[in-house]
């Protein structure tokens, strides 16, 4: 069978000239979601109770680590708990040792060494059980969307104006509230990141920009049992395998309606500048510590997302 290619790249470059110049835009932009103030201002207000209340509860109900011979560790539970006050209200590990000797006694705390926080971020055990909190608290509404960004880890970095600022970068799937499902803090490339990342979720659909366009990726979207929405580029053909071929002729066939579902990918963008907003800059050094920074920050963002939804409810 022969496929309308010429008319199939000929309509992505459109769509593209649109991209580039709004005056050109074959697509009409999608409402903003609306903010719910009543839930959002419950959220803020009950911000502090809430986070308190949800670390004590989540760690506490965490396994421990497999128990290793040589001199005990300080219980990984509380630092693992400490670790998450300093990053839920940016505290240094000086400031986080002041703030738990007057609120620690409601998480369990009753003192603990400002060193003993700073090397808390560099153990296995409290990776561990932030493990086990991420797979726990992690919730999805099935509408899926991937992308890649760069962490600042100076004030001096600028990873939107030069890209070899910085070396950390996250790549990250999201539901349509902004609710991170899996992220890969490797630094490998995104797309071949991507593999591993569609096996750790569950999902209706994907959506991925033209960085991710990749046969075996779609292939395996699908095979996994969700609809792939991966942006074309200009030399793509619609020949190929069963799923890339009908998602690139429901592009053809109705591309107001394939734009309709693959920009939600600007879920992604949003929680992108949120996190880095909220949280700032990457201030650990050692890798393992940065790790632990992120999937700290990651679990935090999470519940103040879910917190908000569940109050619209």
């Amino acid at each position: 069978m022969r496929y309308p290619n010429k008319q199939f790249r000929k309509l992505v470059e459109t769509v593209n000239e649109g991209r580039a110049d709004k005056s050109k835009k074959i697509y009409v932009d999608r409402e903003p979601r609306k903010i719910d103030w009543v839930a959002y201002n419950l959220s803020q207000i009950n911000n502090i109770r809430e986070t308190l209340e949800f670390i004590k509860r989540e760690v506490d109900k965490c396994d421990y680590p497999p128990r290793k011979s040589g001199k005990p560790l300080t219980d990984p539970k509380l630092l693992t708990k400490a670790i998450l006050i300093c990053e839920a209200f940016g505290l240094t590990e000086r400031d986080a040792q002041g703030f738990l000797g007057v609120f620690g006694r409601s998480l369990g705390i009753k003192e603990i060494d400002d060193r003993v926080i700073g090397n808390a971020y560099d153990k296995q055990e409290v990776a561990y059980i932030l493990q086990q909190i991420f797979d726990r608290t992690k919730d999805s509404d099935g509408i899926l969307s991937g992308d890649g960004t760069g962490l600042e880890t100076s004030r001096k970095q600028n990873y939107g104006s030069n890209r070899q600022s910085t070396k950390e970068f996250l790549t990250s799937i999201v539901d349509s509230r902004e609710i991170i499902q899996a992220f890969d803090f490797s630094g490998e490339d995104e797309c071949k990141v991507m593999f591993d990342l569609i096996e750790e979720v569950e999902g209706d659909s994907l959506r991925l920009d033209a960085g991710f366009n990749c046969r075996e990726l779609v292939k395996k979207i699908a095979e996994l049992g969700m609809l792939p929405y991966v942006y074309p580029i200009k030399s793509n053909k619609i020949n190929g395998a069963e799923d890339w071929r009908k998602m690139y002729l429901e592009f053809f066939t109705d591309v107001i309606l394939w734009l309709n579902e693959y920009y939600l990918r600007v879920h992604t963008e949003s929680f992108h500048s949120a996190f880095k907003r909220v949280f700032g800059i990457i201030t650990k050094v050692r890798p393992h510590s940065k790790f632990v920074q992120v999937i700290t920050r990651i679990i935090l963002h999470n519940r103040a997302r879910l917190s908000y939804f569940k109050k619209i409810k």
